[in-house]
């Protein structure tokens, strides 16, 4: 018996998100209307999302020497995430993202990779794999991603991928490869046309050849299930004081619904209800509803 229900494998980092009214174009300079330093990395946040929603996650980063007794560190401790596994460095300081977003809620983000440079020459767990239901790849180096990939769909799991900020770092062959061995594929609007784009596939093509389930999320405007057919998910619409973080925590939400073998449409609908919850504050950690939360604000959506 799997002792997890989520393996979570990809960055774990210190976010400075950082507030400017425009970005600057080359050889200038802005105002940083707000700053706030926060805990982040696109597979801690779907595991400590995740956890709060009441899956038992377990998460494999790559960090600093440093990172197990730190505040960070500590936290997921206690939050009772397994973090036995971690991939860690003795030479990097564990990664910082710089994400910046201006008045349009448009985001550009500049990372720090420090220790996930130690992703390329690492391997993965296999009893961290066949502890865990379903083994999802967030950001992160592709070649640890395709060899992580093989190990799990080899011992049969659920295997879901979000390349997200990363998928420029792929080539298209990687991105063949990783496609080919997952069963869920996540990514925002953009990240999924630039995939099709690609590789010169449709949705229908790129069903064929991996994923049973493609999940597009498209911000305000909500997100598309594509699967035996296509589902529109409406969005729940809350002010965004801060939209970084949104997608990680629809992953979380997706999955605890999931994994309680719920229709696609209800893992939608739970899914765009977590995201709106997080929003609403800055930062991806700071604002994690409850499960009873999140169908309270489903119920007065419904009312």
């Amino acid at each position: 018996m799997c002792k997890n229900d989520l393996l979570l494998v990809g960055h774990t980092i210190s976010d400075y998100i950082i507030n400017v009214e425009n970005f600057p174009g080359p050889n200038q300079s802005n105002v940083i209307n707000n700053l706030e330093i926060l805990d982040g990395g696109s597979a801690a946040n779907v595991a400590v999302v995740a956890r709060n929603l009441g899956l038992k996650t377990s998460l494999i980063s790559a960090v600093g020497h440093d990172f197990k007794n730190s505040k960070y560190g500590k936290k997921l401790k206690d939050l009772r995430i397994d973090i036995d596994d971690m991939i860690v460095s003795k030479d990097e300081k564990t990664p910082i993202a710089f994400v910046l977003t201006d008045s349009n809620q448009d985001q550009m983000t500049y990372i720090y990779w420090g220790a996930s440079s130690a992703f390329s020459k690492s391997s993965l767990s296999q009893a961290a794999i066949k502890n865990a239901k379903v083994v999802h790849f967030g950001t992160g180096d592709p070649d640890f991603t395709l060899r992580g990939c093989e190990i799990a769909k080899s011992l049969g799991k659920i295997v879901s991928s979000d390349p997200g900020q990363d998928l420029h770092l792929y080539t298209d062959v990687q991105l063949k490869k990783m496609i080919e061995r997952i069963n869920i594929l996540f990514g925002n609007h953009y990240e999924i046309d630039k995939i099709l784009d690609r590789l010169s596939l449709s949705i229908d093509d790129l069903k064929s050849i991996g994923p049973d389930i493609i999940v597009k999320t498209c911000g305000k405007l909500g997100s598309i299930i594509y699967a035996e057919e296509k589902i529109n998910i409406d969005p729940i619409y809350r002010d965004a004081v801060d939209p970084t973080g949104a997608g990680d925590s629809y992953r979380a939400g997706f999955f605890k619904y999931y994994l309680e073998n719920k229709p696609l449409e209800e893992c939608g609908n739970f899914a765009s209800a977590v995201s709106s919850f997080i929003v609403e504050s800055v930062g991806c950690q700071t604002n994690i509803p409850t499960t009873e939360e999140v169908l309270t604000r489903i119920n007065e959506i419904n009312e």
